[in-house]
């Protein structure tokens, strides 16, 4: 597949995360798929992933998940991404003091087969908790 190929998988795929589809979501996912949200942490299958998903965004109450840049290169994609959510729940055994969080990640994404078989999370944790139990 060509990289404008990829990077329009790695599109669908985000979309879909920001509608909450995970239909779709695991639709892209290859039956190997792999997540590393910590570098040598893998979930293993589209549902683990899903499940990872959702258990975030339900602590987020209309969040917006944009992508920023996407950069591509053999079977590669790169996504540099930003997220901006008002905390509805429990994020992590953590309530919310300030109300919301914005923060960047990076994803690295490997397509096979016209599909996503291994996501790379990279983002600062810390900062996110920190957002979130900082008074205003």
């Amino acid at each position: 597949m060509s990289v404008e190929a990829n990077k329009a998988i790695v599109r669908q795929f985000y979309a879909a995360i920001q509608r909450e589809d995970f239909e779709v979501v695991a639709s892209l996912c290859h039956k190997d798929f792999k997540f590393y949200l910590q570098v040598d942490t893998p979930i293993f299958g589209s549902e683990g992933f899903i499940q990872s998903e959702k258990k975030n965004f339900a602590a987020f109450e209309g969040f917006i998940f944009k992508i920023e840049t996407l950069l591509a290169e053999g079977d590669q994609v790169a996504a540099y991404m930003t997220f901006e959510g008002r905390q509805s729940g429990v994020l992590e055994g953590y309530e919310t003091k300030r109300g919301g969080a914005h923060f960047s990640l990076m994803m690295l994404l490997t397509i096979a087969d016209g599909k996503i078989i291994e996501k790379r999370a990279h983002f600062d944790r810390m900062d996110i908790l920190e957002q979130l139990n900082t008074a205003a």
